[in-house]
């Protein structure tokens, strides 16, 4: 299990790297914290943490500088395999889906199919597909909400990997299909 952390800062010069500054030395070691790069509001942190108690996750809620947060409760699916930490470098793009609710075995299992095509033909890595935590408007909607954590070499890597000729994309193509709706936003991974 992981808990990942949508934190929200001041608007001060120097709020975003203080507070990552601040979690890498919280009691329990975050697996990974990024920057806004893309479409998160620049005062935003974003902090994938081992499954936390929860005096250790209101820790995280109220660090110095941290003005409100969203948790989020994750199961990991067929990645990350236990104790793995995102490669630096590169860009992260953090993909959420909304998909029915029976479809996650199918949803997983084409996405495992792809991986392998998509990562030999381009500088992407899949770090992690992750099922959330059902909620209660998951629930009353019959839906789920998967996060998909892949790194590329740039931004251009990422927009040479849309091409829908790739035996990867054919795959994804199937996957859409299941999906309601997505929300692809990057970030760079900080020391």
């Amino acid at each position: 299990m992981y808990d990942y952390f949508e934190l929200t800062t001041g608007r001060e010069a120097g709020a975003v790297q203080s507070v990552a500054r601040g979690l890498a030395v919280a009691p329990v070691a975050p697996a990974a914290v990024f920057a806004p790069l893309l479409g998160y509001p620049s005062n935003t942190v974003l902090a994938l943490f081992p499954a936390l108690e929860a005096e250790a996750a209101l820790a995280v809620t109220r660090a110095p500088g941290v003005t409100s947060a969203l948790r989020t409760r994750l199961s990991p699916t067929a990645r990350p395999a236990p104790g793995a930490a995102p490669a630096p470098g590169g860009i992260y793009v953090h993909n959420w889906f909304n998909i029915d609710a029976g479809a996650v075995e199918e949803f997983v299992a084409l996405s495992v199919e792809a991986w392998p095509d998509f990562e030999a033909r381009f500088d992407a890595r899949i770090f992690g597909l992750f099922l959330a935590e059902e909620s209660e408007p998951d629930r009353s909607q019959g839906a789920r909400r998967l996060l998909l954590m892949t790194r590329y070499g740039d931004l251009g890597v990422w927009q040479a990997s849309r091409d829908p000729t790739t035996d990867a994309m054919k795959i994804f193509a199937r996957r859409r299909e299941l999906t309601r709706v997505s929300l692809a936003r990057s970030c760079v991974l900080l020391p």
